[in-house]
């Protein structure tokens, strides 16, 4: 099976969950989960791992467990790319998101695929996870919560766990204000205030979570768009 096509087929089966809660989140789901590369690099690289608890912090209106579910029903249909690894079979997913109108939109949409709390991923609780994911959210708090985070996650995935962490490079040029800006127009449209931004260069973000106990690795995640992302696959040192 051809990888190429893949991404879009999983995107509209992933989006299809959504039309219960609204055309708003519909389209952002289709949009979102057929253009943004992370997604289909988590399968393709497989960065999964085979039963994992996987907390996703900042999950939004939980687009990654509608992903994955996707993932699976192509696998089993044998619609997959020979060169991909099966997708995982979770032990369970769990989201945490502060915005309450995402957060129904999410529960609308999955229903029992996956437990879904409002709450301010700086505070609530995080329990044991081998899998951590934080897409584009952490630059939304200042450096100190933004260390406390990581330190939770740490203490949170033990000592085989792994922090999928995507962020931008702030040292990335136009690409950068490429995202900033980007950024700024989706949090108008899913109806969010403005806030002050804290991002940083990549070497910034590589020692900050050195400091946290993680060694880490950096993946381009900027494939197809105009952004200047990184996705940093953290583990315990």
């Amino acid at each position: 099976m051809s990888a190429k096509s893949l991404p879009q087929r999983m995107a509209a089966m992933a989006a299809d969950r959504y039309r219960p809660a609204g055309r708003f989140a519909y389209y952002f789901a289709r949009g979102k989960l057929g253009g943004d590369p992370v997604f289909t690099a988590l399968l393709a690289r497989g960065l999964i791992p085979e039963g994992a608890r996987l907390l996703d912090l900042g999950c939004g209106q939980g687009l990654l467990a509608a992903w994955l579910d996707a993932a699976r029903a192509s696998h089993q249909a044998g619609d997959w790319p020979d060169s991909w690894p099966a997708p995982p079979r979770l032990g369970a997913f769990r989201g945490i998101e502060l915005m309450a109108r995402d957060v129904e939109r999410a529960r609308r949409a999955l229903g029992s695929l996956a437990r879904i709390e409002c709450a301010d991923i700086r505070s609530a609780e995080y329990g044991a996870a081998e899998v951590v994911i934080i897409l584009d959210v952490l630059h939304y708090m200042n450096p100190a919560s933004q260390e406390r985070v990581l330190r939770r996650v740490h203490a949170a995935i033990g000592p085989t766990g792994v922090l999928l962490l995507r962020v931008g490079n702030a040292a990335g040029g136009l690409r950068f204000r490429v995202s900033r800006w980007v950024d700024a127009a989706v949090l108008r449209l899913r109806g969010h205030r403005q806030v002050r931004l804290y991002c940083s260069t990549l070497p910034v973000w590589s020692a900050t979570l050195s400091d946290c106990g993680f060694k880490t690795r950096a993946i381009p995640m900027s494939e197809g768009t105009l952004f200047a992302n990184v996705l940093l696959v953290a583990t315990p040192q």
